[in-house]
């Protein structure tokens, strides 16, 4: 996540999250389809999930606030396609093809989606050193401003918690959503309680787990 509109975790205003009793992964056919293309697109679009998380992060304000959650999703797939020369702008506002075909490296192939989807792309990498930080190590999260792709949410950088587990070396998404190469590092769970991130009016019992990269954090 950029430091955008979409990073309302945590955040005071938005109400309680009232969830959906029962709620199905999709609530219409177009839902499925809006996901079944992002997913399908990756192979012969040759981007990473974490490039088609920053294409929906990086929609303008007003847009992403405007649009349902696969609204989102199918937003972030026309950005990238154009992007990429697949599609173009009048073939993105008739919602058909209107040109021939561009050539593509790759397709999946209808056959090939339950195994692919099955698998996932497996992101944990060998180590090129030991761990900085250890299970029950205090850290604290950077106060930092990114300006681009992030997995750091905004409502812990500054504050501390404890190291609950560390999830072995894996991909990092902000050099990943770049193109820059995977840069694998530590990754490790975090907790922190409600009355660190909220202060004191915060339910003593709340406590948040964050999934937090190496270069996240510092000793606290």
């Amino acid at each position: 996540m950029t430091d955008g509109v979409h990073d309302m975790g945590g955040a005071r205003g938005f109400g309680k999250v009232v969830p959906e009793p029962n709620e199905p992964p999709f609530h219409a056919a177009w839902e499925r389809r809006a996901f079944a293309l992002t997913v399908a697109m990756a192979m012969p679009g040759g981007w990473n999930v974490d490039m088609s998380r920053a294409a929906r992060e990086s929609l303008p304000p007003q847009d992403y606030l405007a649009k349902s959650y696969y609204e989102i999703w199918l937003a972030g797939l026309e950005k990238l396609m154009a992007a990429r020369g697949l599609v173009a702008a009048d073939e993105i506002e008739a919602g058909h093809a209107l040109h021939p075909p561009k050539p593509v490296r790759g397709t999946l192939t209808p056959g090939d989606v339950a195994q692919t989807l099955y698998r996932g792309t497996p992101t944990a990498r060998e180590p090129a050193g030991p761990a900085r930080f250890a299970v029950g190590d205090r850290v604290r999260a950077r106060a930092v401003s990114v300006p681009t792709h992030t997995r750091l949410p905004r409502y812990v950088r500054g504050h501390a918690g404890v190291v609950e587990l560390v999830h072995g070396c894996h991909v990092f998404p902000d050099s990943s959503a770049l193109g820059a190469g995977e840069n694998p590092q530590w990754l490790y769970a975090v907790r922190f309680s409600g009355r660190e991130l909220w202060g004191t009016d915060a339910d003593p019992a709340a406590q948040v787990s964050v999934d937090a990269w190496e270069s996240y954090l510092e000793p606290a």
